[in-house]
């Protein structure tokens, strides 16, 4: 009897094994950025957005975001540096970088990995997010907003994973958001991931899964995301969410750190 018992806890170990071993292989990867290099982000994988600086980008952000400045972005040999400084430019009283992959790095379904630690400090506001690449729905929210990771720096302790669609978007108060409780973001690195497929999506920190949103299957004012996104990392200071405390500018310079971004696809 122990002999047979000892028998099937093998083969369910072996087959849990089997298991985990398909569940990795089914993806494979198809675009990264290990931050393995020196000086400014590859410019064949990302670009910097300027757009939104002479309205705050919709949100009354308190940061131009630079193009092309070591100072608020740079990589150095390990990681992704993104760096909000308190100074004078373009009327606004910080600098910061807002990096995107569009045109260089746009997907449609997948697995996207990007292993961060967040700054600290009241105002901040860290993203990692997605956008669509041709707006095939209009602008925003009719073509979609995928938010992987967000935290503001007045409330340490969590990590915000949102959906935003012309029916489900935070301007008329209809967004679906979650949050999770993670201690210690803004002194360690953790994995923010995104799977993203054709019926749901769902968030992770880690392997802990605690967002999702479903397709309904109704119209793309639910469900836009069966077009093409790319993504973006930025560090924002102040606005409508991340200044709601105010702004302690005695605290800057402030810094984002990247170690990883990884996309893999079926």
């Amino acid at each position: 009897m122990k002999q047979i018992f000892i028998y099937l806890v093998l083969a369910v170990f072996i087959s849990s094994c089997s298991s985990t071993e398909e569940d990795n292989t089914e993806y494979e990867l198809v675009w990264s950025d290990e931050f393995n290099y020196e000086g400014l982000p590859d410019s064949l994988k990302w670009s910097y957005d300027q757009k939104g600086n002479g309205w705050g980008w919709g949100n009354n952000e308190l940061q131009y975001y630079t193009d092309s400045e070591l100072k608020n972005a740079f990589v150095d040999g390990e990681n992704l540096h993104i760096v909000a400084i308190k100074e004078k430019i373009e009327g606004k009283n910080y600098s910061s970088a807002r990096l995107i992959t569009k045109g260089k790095g746009d997907w449609l379904y997948g697995k996207f990995e990007i292993r961060a630690k967040l700054p600290s400090g009241l105002g901040t506001w860290p993203a990692i997010w997605m956008l669509p690449t041709d707006w095939a729905y209009g602008g925003w929210p009719a073509s979609g907003e995928i938010d992987i990771m967000e935290h503001v720096g007045y409330e340490p302790d969590s990590i915000y994973a949102s959906a935003h669609t012309e029916s489900y978007n935070h301007a008329i108060g209809t967004n679906k958001t979650k949050g999770i409780e993670i201690l210690d973001s803004e002194s360690e690195f953790h994995n923010y991931i995104l799977e993203w497929e054709e019926n749901e999506y769902r968030v992770y920190i880690d392997t802990i899964h605690y967002f999702t949103f479903v397709n309904e299957h109704n119209t793309y004012r639910e469900w836009p995301y069966n077009k093409r996104f790319h993504l973006l990392i930025n560090l924002a200071v102040g606005g409508n969410w991340g200044g709601l405390h105010g702004v302690d500018s005695t605290l800057y310079p402030l810094e984002m750190l990247v170690d990883y971004v990884r996309v893999y696809q079926k």
